[in-house]
């Protein structure tokens, strides 16, 4: 049955995540701008994406790089001016696309106004807008929570002889989401954004918005390896995804609800079957929870298959699904599965049921960047060194021309660009008939066109060895995905999966209007579309 949601921009549509400081630079200093991507609309216009998320963009003193907010209703002087923010989504909607941006309410940075006001006094009437708690008996941390980016999650503060949490860096401490006047404080910084036109918001660490009232110490984690995060030591089921978190995100879905077609997006790292939750009762939680699952599942074809099914099964009637292949956090996908099975990702991606989320830089192709100690900028990867947590090397400049910086900056970006950022550039790759750039184009044109993969149920047929199979269906028209995860030539018996028609898209981009015989055949590392072609699908 077609999902509910299938009546929206998001549904049909595919999302793609800016990175600001890496995307382009207009003035030259070496940080990425709201008026580089305005000058880059078109490139994206281009591209045929549908809405671009940018990630934080708010004045902040930069510990996290944004996500250390000190005003909800500004621009940091880094990415321009509110002018520009308007330019941009003006820009942006003339030509087709919808701007959403990341909403940080779990914390903010230990420079906003509000907290330092809630510090400088216990009867402080913001003391309560964050989490403060005396001491243990033994004078340490009053819980055993630890930090997400190591150590514990307590800070202690001398003045007030009080502790208070951050999930985060001690710079970016922990709002309290019990507390009424924070919870409308946010949403009003939400309604500022949508009167100026944002078409939505990706919500950070949705699922941590709400603590244990009782303040319990989180168990300790049986499954915890020496070389695994030190924060990975505990079970968070006290300081995260508390029963409470589902009713703030309610909330927040009825601040998106007071305006016309927004969406609401949360940031969740949860198994499936927590996740799903966040949907919320009679689906008025976020209309797209973020499904991660893609980002560590193993590069199998069962293991894949098994994946989609037991998320399809999972969803709530009428939840409209999502996949994500790539983000600010996690190596890129051209690492993981190899430069080779990047194109086959792609397919993977851009064919399942659901809305997908690009990371910048992906329909290039780019890679992990391996960045000198000199060079780390990522607090994670300062604070907890050498276990391979640092997140610099997948926010890495864009690559666009063969000039000096690869077209980014004229000035030294912040990040060191990819040694061949200026031989796999976008301009080349454009030029180039056959890249993965223009791979990403033709998937985007074709689920433009065919509704089956924009909006089509999705039917298992096979997920044996290297191959998976799988059929989009819509409105009695069908085509087949196939996708050779591995390097080896596969064959297939046609009428073993009642397949008819002729290819409509290879990743090689080399097969187009090939009719199909008695046989499917895939070259290794090779993914194709199979079905009947209207008029306008070369």
């Amino acid at each position: 049955m077609e999902s509910v949601a299938s009546a929206s921009w998001w549904a049909a549509g595919v999302l793609y995540q800016i990175y600001p400081r890496s995307f382009q630079d207009s003035n030259d200093d070496g940080i990425g701008d709201l008026r580089g991507i305005i000058d880059r609309l078109g490139y994206l216009s281009d591209l045929g994406v549908d809405a671009i998320w940018l990630s934080p963009i708010f004045p902040s003193p930069m510990a996290d790089f944004g996500y250390d907010v000190a005003d909800y209703v500004g621009i940091d002087p880094i990415f321009g001016t509110m002018d520009d923010f308007d330019a941009l989504v003006l820009t942006a909607h003339a030509r087709g696309l919808k701007v959403i941006l990341d909403l940080v309410p779990n914390h903010s940075s230990d420079q906003h106004p509000w907290f330092i006001e809630s510090r400088s006094s216990r009867d402080n009437p913001k003391r309560d807008w964050y989490i403060w708690r005396d001491p243990a008996p033994d004078g340490g941390p009053p819980t055993n929570w630890l930090s997400e980016f190591g150590g514990s999650g307590w800070e202690y503060d001398e003045a007030t002889g009080q502790y208070y949490y951050h999930a985060f860096l001690k710079q970016q401490p922990d709002l309290n989401w019990r507390n009424p006047e924070v919870r409308a404080a946010i949403y009003e910084a939400m309604r500022f954004w949508l009167r100026k036109g944002v078409d939505g918001f990706r919500v950070d660490v949705i699922w941590h918005l709400i603590k244990d009232d009782q303040f319990r110490d989180n168990p300790p984690n049986p499954d915890f390896r020496p070389g695994m995060p030190p924060h990975a030591a505990l079970i968070p089921i006290y300081s995260a995804d508390r029963p409470e978190t589902l009713d703030v995100v309610a909330e927040l879905r009825s601040v998106i609800e007071e305006f016309d077609h927004r969406l609401l997006i949360g940031e969740i790292y949860l198994p499936i079957e927590r996740l799903v939750a966040y949907y919320g009762a009679e689906l008025k939680g976020a209309q797209l929870p973020f499904n991660f699952a893609l980002l560590s599942t193993q590069w199998h074809a069962r293991e894949i298959a098994a994946l989609i099914d037991r998320y399809e099964q999972a969803l709530p009637s009428g939840a409209w699904p999502n996949w994500v292949l790539g983000n600010h956090d996690r190596p890129r996908v051209a690492s993981r599965v190899g430069p080779a099975q990047a194109r086959v990702a792609a397919m993977l991606l851009l064919t399942l049921r659901g809305t997908p989320t690009m990371y910048y830089g992906d329909e290039l192709g780019m890679e992990q960047v391996e960045i000198a100690p000199e060079d780390v900028q990522d607090p994670f990867e300062k604070n907890v060194p050498g276990i391979g947590v640092g997140r610099d090397g997948c926010r890495t400049p864009m690559q666009w021309d063969a000039s000096a910086n690869a077209g980014f900056s004229d000035a030294r970006p912040w990040l060191p660009l990819a040694p061949d950022a200026t031989q796999d550039c976008a301009a080349n790759l454009r030029a180039d008939a056959q890249s993965i750039l223009n791979l990403y184009r033709a998937l985007l044109r074709l689920r433009r066109e065919l509704p089956q993969l924009s909006l089509g149920n999705y039917q298992p047929l096979a997920a044996e060895g290297d191959l998976l199979l799988y059929r989009r269906h819509h409105q009695g028209q069908s085509v087949l995905v196939a996708l050779n995860l591995g390097p080896d030539p596969i064959s297939v018996a046609s009428d073993a999966i009642g397949l008819d028609g002729e290819v409509l898209l290879s990743t090689m981009l080399d097969r187009a209007s090939e009719r199909v015989g008695a046989t499917l055949d895939l070259r290794g590392n090779e993914g194709i579309i199979v079905g009947r072609a209207p008029e306008e699908v070369v």
